[in-house]
């Protein structure tokens, strides 16, 4: 009996130091990884609108409503993350597609006043390598760019919307990026227009 609660004891410690341990790091590493992220959340409007000054970028609360409207009415299985205003330019909405291979694929898309996708960054992707990080490449993004549509299908899937090339091998990461795209601009015409 005394050996077990010895053991206990010992054991008890080294879980109560590990734990303090661990809380420290966190609060160490907190801010420093809240200022990364907000910094590629930056970024990520620039590259939308390059043509915008950073002081230009207004960040607006979410409307949940139009958000699930715009969702249900996409067909997404997803969420509309954060917007802003980008002075009498147009709008940023940053949105995620939960249906990517490798799991959530979240999109920043530029919208111009009249609804012209004026640019896709890609914040957060984890798909296969030489597959579905392709999908980061300007040459599959930027099939997006500079067209002003309702919303966009993947070429190979039919339906309606303006087509989209899939990425070879890479389906299911075109529909993924597609959908987080449609997710934006769905909310751009639910809370904008």
């Amino acid at each position: 009996m005394n050996k077990i609660l010895k053991n206990t004891l010992i054991l008890t410690a080294i879980t109560l130091v590990a734990g303090l341990g661990l809380g420290l790091v966190y609060e160490i590493t907190k801010a420093p990884i809240a200022q990364a992220q907000e910094t590629a959340k930056k970024e990520a409007w620039q590259k939308v609108f390059p043509e915008a000054d950073i002081n230009d970028f207004e960040q607006v609360e979410i409307d949940q409503a139009a958000a699930d409207a715009a969702i249900a009415d996409m067909g997404v299985n997803g969420t509309v993350d954060e917007a802003c205003t980008v002075g009498d330019m147009g709008y940023v909405v940053t949105a995620t597609d939960k249906d990517g291979f490798g799991g959530s694929i979240q999109v920043t898309v530029g919208i111009t006043s009249d609804g012209t996708v004026n640019g896709v960054s890609i914040l957060s992707i984890s798909e296969t390598a030489g597959l579905g990080m392709k999908a980061t490449e300007p040459a599959f993004y930027g099939q997006y760019e500079g067209k002003q549509a309702e919303k966009f299908a993947v070429s190979k899937d039919g339906g309606d919307g303006e087509p989209i090339d899939a990425l070879s091998g890479a389906t299911i990461t075109s529909r993924s990026v597609t959908g987080a795209v449609n997710a934006a601009l769905g909310y751009y015409q639910a809370a904008f227009q």
